[in-house]
């Protein structure tokens, strides 16, 4: 605490004292009344990928609870870290969010090392898991392979032939292809997006092979018959496509399971910040129509503390430093 000289009058030293407690007084106030204006959402990842349907169904139940709107702006590439870095720069208040994903805050971190501008752990303040997701790897309908077994025998027969696409290098759907494809002993050829939405849509086109995507974003184009599941990656298969075995079953145990979508705020967010945006987070995950939307989507909703979602993101950050020495993943 700050000393005043005795010199001073009575008067001097209470106007000094103000001076000194009024920026903790306005954080505090401002903390209180918190939010009293929009927030800003940044999905790192381009429209209609599955990261932008999750955030979405964040900014209208969320906002609700808030009083505010909640604002999303994609904000693609590099895998994700481009946007990622806009929300570890931007200012503490809790008016920038970010959707953090294993590819943000995971496999990103093992491709691209020292050029990552920003530290999954030290730069953000993790606010609530939301959604843990299965992905799936699916062929373009007039691909000849109907099963796993057949696609890996192809790409076996054919080094290099076979293309599939991802939303970036390094992103979640490059790092599980590639760990797929060092334990299946084949080669593919990468084809890297600036978001999962555009990956996804030239694998729906057949101008790449196949994809890896998650499931929510996925399942519309496998129904429709344009694409085709051979994988699941899942502890077990999806109720949504029950006839596709998930990796584990096809002897590929390694793989592990799905990714997740989560919310994350700039390091130094002020704890009653964090806090409020948490209990609005799990308020607008227990209304029906949200569960039911991601419910359909193949999600299974896991709302956490803002300490057990740093724990998951630790967690993807060890997972995906040894995937990438398996796989050779690399963005350097």
């Amino acid at each position: 605490m700050a000393t005043f000289h005795s010199s001073f009058s009575p008067a001097r030293r209470a106007a000094l004292l103000v001076l000194a407690f009024a920026p903790w007084s306005g954080m505090a106030h401002a903390q209180a009344s918190y939010p009293d204006r929009p927030i800003k959402l940044i999905v790192p990842f381009a429209p209609s990928g599955s990261t932008d349907l999750a955030a979405r169904l964040i900014a209208e139940f969320a906002s609700r609870e808030l009083g505010q709107p909640i604002v999303v702006e994609n904000k693609a590439g590099a895998g994700g870290s481009l946007g990622m870095e806009l929300v570890a720069k931007s200012r503490a208040d809790g008016y920038t969010l970010g959707m953090a994903t294993m590819s943000t805050h995971g496999s990103n971190a093992a491709a691209y090392g020292s050029r990552m501008k920003y530290d999954a752990v030290r730069d953000f303040a993790p606010i609530s898991n939301v959604a843990t997701v299965p992905s799936v790897f699916a062929v373009h309908a007039n691909f000849p392979a109907k099963t796993m077994q057949e696609f890996i025998a192809l790409a076996r027969a054919n080094p290099n032939k076979y293309t599939f696409g991802s939303p970036g290098t390094g992103s979640l759907g490059h790092a599980n292809v590639e760990h797929f494809s060092s334990l299946a002993k084949i080669q593919l050829l990468h084809v890297p997006y600036k978001g999962a939405g555009m990956a996804l849509n030239d694998a729906v086109a057949g101008q790449v092979d196949g994809i890896t995507d998650n499931l929510p974003s996925a399942l519309p184009h496998i129904k429709s018959g344009r694409l085709r599941a051979l994988a699941v990656l899942s502890d077990s298969r999806s109720a949504l496509l029950p006839d596709v075995p998930t990796y584990g079953e096809l002897g590929f145990k390694e793989m592990g399971s799905g990714g997740w979508f989560g919310v994350v705020a700039p390091a130094g967010t002020p704890a009653p910040v964090v806090n409020r945006l948490n209990q609005a987070i799990h308020a607008a995950m227990k209304q029906p129509d949200f569960i039911k939307k991601m419910d359909d989507a193949g999600a299974t909703l896991i709302p956490g503390t803002p300490a057990q979602f740093g724990v998951q993101i630790q967690q993807a950050l060890e997972r995906y430093a040894r995937v990438a020495k398996v796989a050779k993943l690399s963005a350097e």
